[in-house]
């Protein structure tokens, strides 16, 4: 992992491989070890940008006031500072999951210029209602009496497909470690920039770049039917079902997102 310095503190990132950019988004609260199997997939052939976002993995929350938040902008901001930080001038692809693919229609809205093509892996475009609003603001509220690991408790049958959740302990665990290793002020910080964050669905017929979304058919926070109606609202946008995977798509099936992140890649050709 390399930092470079930005106005709220250190930002720690992987940068792997050559050529095209794709930069990898992860979701809440996790870090960029979630797409371990992506970076090693796609590291021969593409250049990979692989941050922790503010607050997560090895980057500090740095100034960011918990109670304040940090919204789906500000993180952008962030990126988009990183890629200026490694020269990087030509457009890039984005890759999003879940929180990611917030952070990702800010940089498609308001940096389009900066994007090449976009993937959305179990995300939404629509905003919390007001049951999923308050839900993140209990989180924020009570998460640093709760401790971290509570929070990984909590999530994990959602994250994850109910034949995962039973039969594969080692993912679970993986999990853990990363969620309970994550600072409750990072989680409330996140959670209320989320509880805030814009419905971008009136966006989505305006995307010109290439797009391809992505989603565990078991998913049961962005659901299949809520991101097959988002590719359907992006003008020639893919849709790929990932089969028998819950919302953590890239751990649960990495093998298949791989094969749809390359073919997508690979089209992108001139």
């Amino acid at each position: 992992m390399q930092t470079v310095s930005l106005p709220h503190g250190p930002l720690a990132f992987l940068d792997r491989g050559r050529g095209q950019v794709v930069l990898l988004i992860h979701g809440f609260p996790l870090d960029h070890t979630m797409w371990n199997s992506q970076i090693e997939a796609l590291a021969s052939r593409y250049r990979v940008v692989a941050p922790d976002l503010r607050g997560f993995g090895q980057t500090p929350l740095g100034d960011i006031d918990p109670e304040r938040g940090f919204r789906m902008e500000e993180f952008a901001e962030e990126l988009v500072a990183l890629l200026a930080a490694l020269n990087i001038t030509k457009p890039v692809v984005i890759v999003g999951f879940s929180m990611g693919g917030y952070i990702a229609w800010q940089l498609i809205w308001k940096h389009a210029g900066l994007v090449r093509a976009l993937v959305q892996c179990d995300t939404r475009a629509a905003a919390d209602n007001d049951e999923g609003r308050l839900g993140r603001l209990k989180m924020a509220d009570h998460v640093a009496e709760w401790g971290s690991s509570r929070v990984a408790e909590m999530m994990g049958p959602k994250l994850f497909s109910p034949r995962a959740y039973s039969e594969r302990p080692r993912l679970l665990d993986e999990i853990r470690q990363v969620v309970g290793s994550t600072s409750p002020a990072a989680i409330a910080a996140a959670q209320r920039g989320m509880a805030v964050r814009a419905d971008v669905s009136a966006l989505l017929p305006s995307i010109q770049v290439p797009t391809l979304i992505v989603v565990g058919v078991e998913d049961a926070i962005s659901t299949r039917d809520e991101m097959r109606s988002i590719a359907a609202s992006i003008p020639n946008a893919s849709f790929v079902e990932i089969p028998q995977a819950g919302h953590m798509t890239t751990l649960e099936e990495p093998v298949l997102v791989n094969e749809a992140l390359i073919r997508f890649l690979g089209n992108l050709r001139e």
